[in-house]
């Protein structure tokens, strides 16, 4: 063993910057999730499950708190005030990296809050968490994705490609990093 240990992620967080305010996820938002994960789009491009329905919903609010309190993965609520969800933003401590991870609802599409997100959530990781590096995995088809991570600063990584099958479809992933300021 190393000797190391990866400290805890604090049981409440949110983020503010550019804009929004990434907040913890709550029951209140049980309602919504659906209407912003329940998505053709979503389900091809993201993990998360499809159909995204009311139990689907409960078991990602579940998961989130299990993750956190595991200390591996933060998922937060995308808002511009704290208020209503718009999507979701997630940062993973992974083997291979810090890793972000977003998820846009339909009717928010087209306002920058991904990029936004992310860079919210890369600032975080490098202030609060003191990584040297976050990265963003993604398919090289995933337009809006590539657009995501040119405009928050990402740069393609020389590293191999990821390949796997989820939900029956053979998918290959491009690793981008952003490191510290």
């Amino acid at each position: 063993m190393s000797g190391t240990t990866t400290p805890p992620f604090p049981d409440h967080v949110e983020l503010t910057g550019e804009g929004l305010v990434l907040r913890d996820w709550t029951e209140a938002d049980l309602a919504t999730m659906p209407d912003l994960f329940d998505h053709p789009d979503t389900a091809y491009w993201t993990p998360l499950v499809s159909p995204f329905d009311d139990a689907a919903a409960r078991a990602r609010l579940d998961k989130a708190r299990q993750l956190r309190s595991e200390g591996t993965t933060i998922l937060l609520a995308i808002t511009t005030d704290g208020g209503a969800a718009l999507g979701e933003v997630m940062l993973r401590r992974a083997p291979e990296g810090t890793e972000i991870g977003y998820a846009i609802g339909p009717a928010h599409r087209g306002q920058g809050l991904a990029t936004r997100a992310v860079r919210v959530m890369a600032a975080y990781a490098f202030e609060q968490l003191g990584v040297e590096q976050v990265i963003l995995e993604l398919e090289a088809d995933n337009t809006a994705s590539v657009a995501v991570a040119t405009r928050a600063g990402f740069g393609l990584l020389d590293v191999p490609l990821i390949k796997g099958e989820e939900k029956g479809r053979p998918y290959i992933l491009q690793t981008w990093g952003l490191s510290r300021p």
